[in-house]
């Protein structure tokens, strides 16, 4: 069974979705079987894969909404540039399927039931979340093993950490006791002294829970999504693709630890 990591962030613009994509491509370059889930309304994680998503037959709000239905893999899972990485597609009808989603019972374990009969196929699930501590994001919660935030060093996104792990501790307490999470921070410019400072305050409070590789600026983080392939392979040797490597790294180590995250 494939193991659950959630990339989420309350806060867009932290390279929630470019970090999602970029891990997803580091596992499969270490041989990993790895599935995506686009869970943002906004696609943007289809769109980076390639994925015209208003041609796509079947999403995952048809997956969500239908669940007497039987989709095969082909109709469902789509491959990317990337070997042994594949995706599950999503469009702007999220929004409204959060708006509902509470009114469902037991909601949170939709996606879990639904995605089951695929996860045996897979060593790793990664889902984008939506920038929002809505329905969408508590459901991915409730279906994954671990929370993975990005956060950029700015005032605002780290102020901003401490709602979605009140978010965390409340689908911990609900449906998902094993719920683990850490942070690690994106967007670093060692240039200013804003982001250093920033960094020595989570490094202070958070402790081992932020995660020692720090994604910096690189245009090439930019570019690969027109090119619909991630960076490791539209820029290899690049620092963006040599630090996601890093950072993919100390997540299998956590995943092999078992690491429990008290809140």
């Amino acid at each position: 069974m494939a193991y659950g990591i959630a990339i989420t962030s309350q806060k867009g613009g932290v390279a929630k979705t470019t970090s999602c994509m970029s891990i997803g491509a580091c596992l499969a370059e270490q041989g990993l079987r790895t599935l995506l889930i686009d869970l943002d309304p906004q696609a943007n994680l289809s769109l980076a894969c390639g994925i015209d998503i208003y041609q796509s037959p079947v999403t995952l709000v048809d997956i969500i909404s239908n669940p007497e239905k039987h989709y095969s893999i082909e109709n469902i899972i789509y491959p990317t540039a990337q070997m042994r990485l594949d995706i599950i597609s999503g469009d702007s009808r999220l929004a409204d399927l959060e708006r509902v989603l509470y009114e469902k019972p037991a909601y949170e374990r939709t996606l879990a039931r639904r995605l089951a009969p695929w996860l045996v196929d897979y060593d790793f699930l990664l889902i984008d979340c939506p920038p929002s501590l809505g329905s969408l994001t508590q459901m991915a919660l409730a279906t994954v093993d671990h929370a993975i935030i990005p956060v950029q060093c700015d005032y605002f996104a780290a102020s901003g950490v401490e709602n979605l792990l009140n978010t965390i501790q409340n689908v911990r307490e609900r449906v998902n006791p094993t719920l683990a999470y850490a942070l690690f921070v994106t967007l670093f410019d060692s240039r200013t002294t804003i982001s250093k400072k920033i960094l020595e305050q989570l490094s202070s409070h958070f402790g081992d829970l932020l995660l020692s590789t720090r994604i910096g600026m690189d245009t090439r983080l930019r570019e690969s999504p027109m090119a619909a392939e991630p960076v490791t392979t539209y820029a290899p040797r690049s620092r963006a693709s040599e630090q996601y490597r890093s950072l993919t790294n100390e997540i299998i180590l956590r995943k092999e630890l078992n690491y429990a995250t008290p809140i």
